[in-house]
């Protein structure tokens, strides 16, 4: 069995994992949350957005879809079918193979700077915002007009190196309202979450935390010597008006 055999039975033991919404057991002819999950990593895969469609003209056109040699899988849902099924579903079910994928993708030796350390950098993002349509897991702001945007964000952690063309993403955290919290999530809580999470997970790397003038205080600085990081955060004289320097310390392995 070749890597990437494993790697897709791996993905395709958690997809047979997630939560089924329909009721009752699976009636004959209905799709498999396995076939479902991976039709969704399919269309990655590949980086087509049409990618069911081709795939169901390939199979008229020669008997049998690459779905089907590549992932295994018995039967192609519509796209709106994998959107209804997979709605709700944390990512966090994959983060365990995600992980270890990165470890199988080969050496990381390219990424390794200041004696063999390798830099991850924390930054906030958001993908999605609207004045009109919002759900549970939205932040908020409001706006100098007086109306409010709802919008989605989440922590992207990412291996990068200076001089490096490409990065390695790491799994995200998503920044939403926690469950028994009054206040919305913010970044920072997301990161001390994120390095909770897979600190322990990512120590080997001599991780190097970098991260803008947000994150450097002393409840992030903590969370990242707890899980055996060091970081490097930028500090701008307005907001830290004790430190000299724009730079807070590297702490010795």
């Amino acid at each position: 069995m070749t890597l990437i055999d494993q790697l897709i039975g791996e993905l395709k033991e958690v997809c047979a994992g997630l939560p089924d919404k329909r009721v009752g057991s699976r009636r004959d002819g209905e799709y498999s949350m396995a076939d479902i999950g991976l039709s969704a990593f399919s269309m990655f895969f590949m980086g087509s957005p049409s990618f069911l469609a081709y795939q169901r003209a390939l199979r008229d056109g020669h008997g049998r879809s690459n779905c089907e040699t590549l992932f295994g899988m018995s039967a192609i849902p519509s796209d709106n079918y994998i959107r209804l099924m997979l709605d709700g579903a944390s990512p966090a079910a994959f983060d365990g193979l995600f992980m270890r994928a990165v470890e199988a993708a080969g050496p990381l030796s390219s990424f390794q700077r200041l004696d063999g350390r390798m830099l991850i950098a924390l930054d906030g993002t958001e993908h999605f915002c609207s004045r009109k349509i919002h759900c549970q897991n939205c932040c908020s702001r409001r706006r100098a007009d007086g109306g409010t945007e709802y919008f989605h964000a989440f922590l992207a952690a990412s291996l990068v190196a200076p001089g490096h063309q490409r990065v390695m993403p790491l799994p995200a955290e998503f920044i939403a309202p926690q469950h028994g919290a009054q206040k919305q999530g913010c970044e920072r809580d997301a990161a001390k979450r994120w390095l909770a999470k897979h600190g322990s997970t990512v120590v080997g790397l001599r991780p190097v935390y970098l991260g803008d003038d947000l994150f450097a205080c002393q409840p992030i600085a903590e969370a990242i010597n707890a899980v055996g990081g060091n970081f490097i955060l930028t500090c701008k004289p307005t907001s830290h008006q004790t430190i000299p320097r724009g730079r807070g310390p590297i702490r010795a392995p």
